[in-house]
């Protein structure tokens, strides 16, 4: 039996690489993990019980049940004011199965998907197994990590189908300006290109800072889809449900794709995201505020050790800080923070070529996991000075 050229070439996972690795580490402080410590909301959990109970245990259409659509195109046009319908959402397994349901919408072979450079490392997966070109636009660490549309303008070819966007960032907490939006709204209908906006932290944001979602500038609604996800502003990353807004005939295509890959998401996880969007919304203000803390005592405690530079995220829940000073690469220097100083991290070169010389720290673990991990990297980072 013999692998397709396309699974023996998708390119690997970094942060998946070093979970493997933390298996062997039980006793390790794990900052690797981008997933919340919080628990689903109680109310949220009940209403899946409930649902089990009264029969949500068949088949829904393809898009999702009406009423979770419905709701979903009222949050999207008051909270992101991006109009629409139901007939403008599709609902999906997680974010992730979202992404690759618009990429293959997108995409024929050899059309090139620019992407920000760091990213998360998904994206380049899944345009590959789309058949589609990936191409990095690089963003810089003295601009906050921010993408610019000046930048964006030099990586567009002849090819160039569309760009994926992702504000607020993972890996690194950018979170990106109306007027920065603006200026890549100008580039995007100046070339005539599409935008998957992947926007899953919109709710984590800090210091005072606004989500803009790009659909929601003038002439853009027709041009973009807006990718979100219940993972991590409810806490329910098990629960694997996403969605996206976008043009009517994309969605439809997109439902039709649905089919070939799930058919259909949990009917009963649809039933308790409704309460998640018709609910009380305190634990996610709650949350929010908790990694807002958490954040504080990462970075403050990162800058205080000696040759680790770090800027302060806007946004999401990860931390990603330069660790170029200490002479070794961002690889080498995740292995032996795991095996040397029992910490969890990523290299940075996981996110692309642009995170060399930089580390991703979650904290969305506890705050007695990050005051362990900052403990065990000083000692251990001091003694390489």
């Amino acid at each position: 039996m013999h692998l397709s050229n396309r699974s023996r070439t998708n390119p690997p996972s970094g942060i998946r690489t070093m979970f493997a690795l933390a298996a062997n580490y039980p006793d390790a402080a794990n900052l690797g993990v981008g997933e919340p410590n919080y628990a689903t909301p109680e109310h949220i959990v009940e209403r899946a019980v409930r649902a089990l109970r009264e029969g949500a245990t068949k088949y829904t259409p393809n898009a999702g049940i009406a009423e979770l659509r419905k709701a979903l195109a009222a949050k999207l046009a008051a909270e992101n004011a991006i109009p629409g319908t139901e007939r403008n959402i599709l609902v999906a397994t997680g974010a992730c199965e979202t992404l690759m349901l618009c990429i293959s919408s997108l995409l024929d072979p050899g059309d090139e998907l620019l992407i920000p450079d760091p990213c998360w490392p998904n994206y380049l997966g899944q345009v590959h197994l789309a058949g589609g070109v990936a191409v990095p636009v690089r963003t810089y660490a003295e601009d906050a990590f921010h993408m610019r549309a000046k930048s964006l303008e030099e990586a567009i070819t002849p090819r160039t189908k569309a760009l994926l966007l992702n504000s607020p960032s993972n890996p690194t907490g950018a979170v990106l300006r109306r007027e920065e939006l603006s200026d890549i709204a100008e580039v995007i209908r100046r070339h005539d290109l599409a935008v998957i906006s992947d926007e899953p932290y919109e709710h984590l944001l800090y210091d005072g800072r606004v989500h803009v979602s790009l659909a929601s500038l003038p002439g853009m609604a027709d041009r973009v889809l807006t990718v979100n996800s219940f993972s991590k502003t409810y806490a329910m990353t098990g629960w694997r449900v996403g969605f996206v807004h976008g043009p009517e005939e994309i969605i439809a295509s997109m439902a039709r794709l649905q089919e070939n890959f799930s058919s259909c998401v949990n009917a009963a996880a649809q039933v308790a995201c409704l309460a998640a969007l018709d609910g009380p919304q305190d634990a996610v203000e709650k949350m929010r505020l908790g990694y807002q803390r958490r954040r504080d005592l990462l970075v403050e405690g990162l800058r205080s050790i000696p040759g680790v530079r770090c800027h302060m995220p806007e946004g999401a829940f990860y931390a990603f800080p330069d660790i170029s000073a200490f002479g070794k690469s961002s690889e080498e220097m995740a292995r032996l923070l795991l095996e040397k100083a029992g910490v969890v991290t990523v290299p940075g070169n996981a996110f692309g070529a642009a995170g060399e010389g930089f580390l991703r720290l979650s904290f969305a673990a506890s705050e007695t996991t990050i005051e362990t991990a900052l403990e065990r990297m000083r000692a251990f980072l001091t003694s390489l000075a």
